[in-house]
């Protein structure tokens, strides 16, 4: 029953993950953070002689969980934006939402002091500002291309390794998201092509220096990611409505998205 149970676990988590890497404003990186995995995952890459023999059992599910949930809201995501924008956005906001008190707890694992608050506050700051300006002021878009693939590819790369790097607002800020989507729903070899190589490039360049940083300065790093989650959801909080009823469905997803991770970071950890 414990097996079966961890098997669950871990192909529901890599499923949100794998969500995580696509959807705009959730990073897979922080869902993987707080739901236990993100330290094996780092340890497969940066060790992977002695993490295989421990978590291959949790790895297997997690990978099918993984593909299913980057795959299913390709094409999921972009119907259900073209519904109601305002609604799935906030169902986004409620799974961000519920990862975070285990994020809080997660950051001051190893105590807080005033670098800890100073690096949420200013990645906070920072983030909030960048995304703001670019896709709130400037309205900067690109038109896709392979290079544009390969960048988007990188980014998700980047964000599965780096808690809190939220890809897919960043491509949403550029013109590139919605391409990508129909490219991924459709299969499109160009997109395949292009942003399959630049996010595993991406994910075994960086993860030695981001499990470097993490050991040496864990509560600024968490502390960081925090910033990170927390001005990226904000960034992305609907502001139009066409009526009251589509108010109330915000709401109740929201609130469902929020239950939904607050129960899975609360699931007993272990492979």
């Amino acid at each position: 029953m414990a097996e079966r149970k961890n098997i669950l676990r871990w192909l529901l988590c890599g499923f949100l993950i794998g969500a995580g890497a696509i959807l705009p404003g959730v990073s897979g990186g922080v869902l993987a953070v707080v739901f236990d995995i993100y330290r094996p995952f780092m340890e497969l890459l940066t060790r992977p002689r002695s993490a295989l023999p421990k978590y291959w059992r949790g790895f297997l599910p997690l990978g099918i969980g993984w593909c299913a949930g980057f795959m299913a809201f390709a094409k999921g995501i972009a119907a259900a934006i073209v519904l109601s924008d305002a609604v799935t956005t906030w169902l986004f906001i409620g799974l961000i939402v519920g990862t975070i008190p285990s994020l809080f707890r997660e950051a001051g694992k190893e105590g807080r002091n005033a670098f800890s608050w100073l690096s949420l506050a200013l990645c906070a700051l920072t983030v909030f500002a960048g995304l703001f300006y670019v896709s709130r002021i400037a309205h900067a878009e690109v038109e896709p291309n392979f290079w544009w693939y390969n960048f988007c590819g990188v980014l998700w790369g980047m964000s599965i390794v780096i808690p809190g790097m939220t890809s897919s607002s960043i491509m949403m800020a550029l013109g590139l998201y919605q391409p990508m989507l129909e490219g991924l729903a459709n299969l499109d070899f160009l997109v395949l092509a292009a942003s399959l190589p630049g996010m595993g490039l991406a994910i075994l360049l960086l993860a030695r220096l981001v499990t470097w940083f993490f050991r040496q300065h864990y509560s600024i790093a968490f502390h960081g990611i925090l910033g990170f989650v927390l001005a990226s959801t904000l960034v992305i909080v609907p502001v139009e409505y066409t009526g009251l009823m589509e108010i109330v469905l915000s709401a109740l997803c929201c609130g469902g998205g929020f239950l939904l991770a607050f129960f899975l970071a609360r699931l007993e950890k272990g492979i």
